[in-house]
């Protein structure tokens, strides 16, 4: 009772005299009118807005009443009490001006200074003191809780929780549906300590987003904008953000240039090109348009920096090269335009020397250098100063070793025996590794050698982890040149025989029937004994062994010299020799000619639609792309003279293609698939078609190349003419489809009036780092896998399939269970029950598709193509049988070349980011048992571990006289992986320095909380 009375007391003290109502609260004026605020937002602290809400500052006062009643929530106060806080919120509500709906009432800290003026009106002494004290207690917890981080200069700053949810906010901008900004601010401030530098902050927005990618791919450009905001204050020197950069961009470019110069860094030519006119052509909004791994590979090994700070930005970046590539045209700035459009769209890709050169000081622009090595010490030597120039200025290196004789040969001079092949192979394997390619890749080179070499045996070992490791190169790639005799030795199990080249020196420059008339004949002088350093083997064996090691180190590649030279439009110039560091080029070779090529690549994806080609858009990214393939060849710089001999006298460029696989998947068609094969030569055709019309063109406009007389060009054969030569020369039809879909009269006609300007315009190169800058499936690959990480010079990424995203999201089915299935099962959807089967068969992994259609697609290209194309083969399941099979299937539908054979073993990785006993499943590479192990499942879905024996078993391989069937097609099953899932870092969020929107603290006290 004595309690009760105390509580009376109490109250009757903590009220609100009557006779201290606010004198500004008039009644019946409508000031309360709820009505009056429906609609209406307030001002939060961040900045952030919310909608006006009376009852947060009812609840307000009626808490800091309870205060200092204690009388604690939900317990009834007095009436009278009640009646008298609504008259305070009454006060506070006149006060407040009358704005439209949707507009901005009043801020957060307006409001409470009225809630105090309102009490002291009243005479709640009591009552505002609390109150007062709350506000107080309130911005001292703010205070502490803010993040310290340090400057440029040291200095400590106080993190502003209202410019870094800005930040994000405007990095999430148009994704605001599949991302979560509240999330990725939680993991930022859980991430970052007190003391971090300041540009942390922009690193760890960046982290934050990147680690959510696998959740949904939007993240990823939510993490290239975060990214790019850093980039922009490096570059730009203080902190914008996008769409202030917009603005910037033009005044920042003529700087940059006029920087670049200055610094040594561009060609002093840039400055005479019209800046003002190139800085106003620039779509600042295409910076967008980047990925996560995009702009980080752009930013690290692409856009030019002085002593690691960026000087330029992406779309600079597209100017400069479109500049770079201009620098000769009459209409120079219009022709800069232009190009910049092409390559800023993502239509159309340089690759990455051009990149990296055009408009420096040093254009080396050109991709692929090969040449021939002479059987001569000196010259041998020079071949290593001249790769590593090459190799100096970001060109990569294809050497033909034929020519250099084999050990045990008889060396006239010194009367001694030559140790080989292979010693020189090691110093040049050396020499790779001691010279990059201009600070910003690896040095790479590939050795060729023809299949007859009597070293080619302990060529096959070069890549050999066991074995004396002076006769091994483990940096340098290896390719064998293998002739048709060979193939048909093979398939009618005869005999092989293997010279030295010192014995037999005109075998290298001749192929096809001529070829195989000439090695009868020194057969025949081997079995008379008048050449001595020889051995002969089954032909069957050599082959088992090339095929053993390609599937043991992946090297050395298998090309063919036949079909590379039958083929050639330049087989009047010259023999090709061997191809170049990816297997696409075929060019023609000789001591004073090293061959050039000069590349880039169409992004097939972006011409396309649903229902086919955009042969209008392709015809016109063609035009302009060969345009500025052909200016390369004249702005070059040649690190030798006989580089540039050779492509001034040639010309060659190499247009390809890349996102072939997007491609697939915009029209609707698996890869798999008869349908792939047609659109394969389809697209090809029209390429084709639409290049050989632009270079033509250029040869009306700047006279045809200068080897050009003589060449199958002048002879009036096109590349789909040469396939019959290819099959006359063998004795036995190519196993292709010779139709076409396209006018080629014109193209004939053009020809003849206005020669090539080209000796060569076609090869699909690899696009491994190009097709990461503009976010598409590299070159003519299947898509790997729909989930993985993927690891390059500029650190590990996360990939997940886009498309299948969006499509299992349609359907309601992309969720937290399906992710942990899809990184169970190694990114395949094939095993998954709950995905339907229309997206099984239309997102397989590429050892999920028979090798076998990726060589039946390769093949319809190939017959438009007068060069080649880096062709990669995915074996699931690896046998004897097999390989044989696929590349006796490549060869005879007339594939010039193949490139790496991958294939996966038996194990499977950990996937330390699934509850891996969810389903009482004990995954296989647990060594002990789990909780679970002893629970049988029944599950369908589950597959055999593929078993993969070192080397093809003996007895797999049925080779004599036998054919493989190339229009018979199985079905791989998917196979366990050998590479680990994506990890996800989980970062735990401070929810108390993230207010939500709907968090009442804004107005409330101690007592409520």
């Amino acid at each position: 009772m004595v309690l009760e009375q105390e509580k009376q007391q109490k109250q009757e003290k903590a009220q609100i005299p009557e006779r201290s109502a606010p004198a500004r609260s008039v009644a019946g004026d409508g000031r309360d009118d709820p009505a009056r605020f429906t609609g209406r937002l307030v001002q939060k602290r961040d900045g952030r807005l919310a909608p006006f809400d009376r009852s947060r500052i009812a609840h307000a006062v009626e808490m800091a009443v309870r205060a200092e009643l204690g009388v604690p929530f939900p317990d009834p106060i007095a009436t009278v009490t009640a009646t008298q806080v609504d008259a305070v919120v009454t006060a506070v509500l006149a006060t407040l001006p009358a704005v439209a709906e949707g507009e901005v009432i009043s801020t957060v800290e307006a409001i409470q200074d009225e809630v105090e003026r309102a009490l002291m009106a009243a005479g709640a002494f009591a009552v505002a003191r609390r109150y007062i004290i709350y506000r107080e207690a309130r911005a001292r917890r703010r205070e502490e809780q803010t993040l310290r981080l340090l400057d440029a200069d040291g200095q400590e700053v106080q993190l502003n929780l209202a410019l870094l949810r800005s930040w994000i906010a405007e990095a999430c901008a148009g994704y605001e549906d599949r991302v979560s900004a509240k999330v990725i601010a939680e993991d930022v401030l859980a991430g970052l300590p007190a003391g971090a530098p300041l540009l942390d902050l922009e690193r760890s927005i960046v982290l934050a987003a990147r680690t959510r990618i696998e959740i949904d791919p939007a993240y990823s450009f939510v993490a290239a904008r975060a990214l790019l905001r850093g980039l922009y204050a490096e570059a730009l020197g203080r902190r914008v953000g996008i769409d202030e950069a917009r603005l910037a961009y033009p005044l920042a470019f003529a700087e940059y240039v006029r920087r670049g110069v200055e610094l040594e860094l561009l060609a002093p030519e840039m400055l005479e090109f019209d800046l003002a006119r190139l800085g106003a052509a620039l779509a600042p909004e295409r910076d967008l348009a980047f990925q996560y791994l995009g702009l980080q590979t752009l930013y690290d090994r692409y856009l030019i920096h002085d002593g690691g700070r960026r000087l330029e930005l992406p779309q600079m970046l597209w100017m400069r090269v479109a500049m770079g590539l201009a620098l000769q045209e009459d209409a120079r700035e219009e022709r800069a335009i232009a190009f910049y459009h092409l390559i800023s769209s993502f239509r159309f890709c340089p690759s990455t020397p051009t990149l990296f050169n055009a408009g420096t000081r040093y254009p080396q622009l050109s991709s692929c250098y090969l040449s021939t090595v002479s059987d001569d010490l000196g010259e041998i030597f020079k071949t290593m100063r001249d790769n590593a120039l090459l190799s100096k200025w970001s060109g990569g290196i294809g050497n033909d070793w034929t020519p250099v004789r084999a050990l045990g040969s008889h060396i006239k001079g010194t009367n001694g025996a030559s140790q080989g092949v292979v010693p020189f192979l090691k110093v040049a394997n050396d020499t790779a590794i001691a010279v990059n390619q201009g600070g910003k890749r690896k040095g790479a080179v590939c050795a060729y050698l023809e299949a007859w070499h009597l070293d080619v045996e302990e060529f096959l070992d070069l890549r050999k982890n066991t074995g004396d490791d002076r006769r091994r190169t483990h940096d340098m790639h290896t390719a064998l040149w293998v002739p048709d005799l060979l193939m048909q030795r093979v398939e009618a199990d005869g005999e092989w025989t293997l010279f030295s080249p010192s014995d037999v020196p005109d075998l290298h420059d001749l192929y096809g029937r001529a070829f195989a008339r000439r090695y009868a004949e020194y057969e025949t002088a081997a079995d008379r004994g008048e050449l001595k350093n020889t051995k002969r083997v089954r032909a069957v064996e050599l082959w088992r062994a090339m095929l053993t090691a390609l599937f043991e180190t992946g090297h050395p590649w298998i090309t063919f010299k036949d079909a590379a030279n039958v083929r050639s439009p330049q087989d009047h110039a010259g023999v090709v020799h061997n191809s170049n560091l990816c297997t696409e080029i075929l060019l023609n070779t000789s001591p004073d000619e090293v061959a050039v090529c000069n590349l880039g690549s169409i992004n097939l994806a972006t011409h396309v639609t649903p229902t086919g080609i955009d042969h209008d858009r392709l015809r016109e990214t063609v035009g302009i792309a060969m345009r500025m393939l052909d200016n390369v060849i004249d702005l070059n710089h040649y690190p030798i003279p006989e580089a540039r001999a050779s492509n001034l006298r040639h010309r060659p460029v190499g247009l390809g293609l890349m996102g072939f696989q997007d491609a697939l998947w915009e029209i609707g068609v698996g890869y798999a698939s008869e349908e792939a094969v047609a659109f394969a030569d389809a697209s090809m055709e029209a390429i084709s078609h639409y290049a050989i019309l632009a270079s033509t063109e250029l040869a009306r406009e700047r006279g045809a190349y200068p080897s050009f007389a003589g060449s199958k060009w002048d002879r009036g054969l096109l590349p789909i003419d040469t396939v019959p030569l290819l099959s006359e020369e063998r004795g036995e039809p190519v196993a292709v489809d010779l139709g076409t879909t396209l006018d080629w009269e014109p193209v004939r006609a053009a020809v003849r009036e206005h020669g090539m300007r080209n000796s060569n315009t076609m090869a699909i190169a690899p696009t491994a780092t190009i097709a990461n800058i503009q976010g598409v499936t590299q070159s003519i690959e299947p898509l790997y896998t729909n989930l993985y990480v993927k690891s390059n010079l500029s650190g590990e990424f996360t990939v997940v399939n886009e498309r299948l995203v969006h499509d299992l999201t349609a359907r309601d089915l992309w969720d937290a269970e399906l992710r942990d299935d899809l990184k169970y099962e190694d990114g395949s959807v094939q095993a998954i029950p709950r995905i339907p089967d229309v997206l099984k068969a239309r997102y397989p992994t590429a050892f999920e598709i028979d090798p076998s259609w990726l060589v039946a697609c390769a093949a319809r290209r190939q017959k438009w193509i007068d060069m080649g194309q880096s062709l990669n083969l995915y074996v699931a399941a690896a046998s004897g049988r097999v390989l044989n099979d696929l590349y006796r299937s490549a060869w005879k539908q007339g594939l010039k070349t193949t490139y790496y054979l991958r294939s996966r073993g038996a194990t499977q990785n950990e996937k330390s980011t699934l509850d891996v006993n969810r389903r009482a499943i004990q995954p296989r590479w647990m060594r002990a048992e789990s909780a679970s192990a002893g629970i049988g499942v029944e599950e369908s879905r589950s597959r055999e571990v593929v078993e993969m024996t070192v080397g093809p078993p003996d007895g797999e391989m049925e080779i004599g006289g036998r054919t493989p069937d190339v229009g018979v097609r199985h079905a791989v099953p998917a196979p366990e992986s050998a590479l680990p899932a994506p990890v996800t870092a989980t970062l735990p969020g401070p929810r108390a320095l993230l207010d939500d929107d709907n968090d009442p603290e804004e107005f409330i006290c101690e007592a409520c909380e």
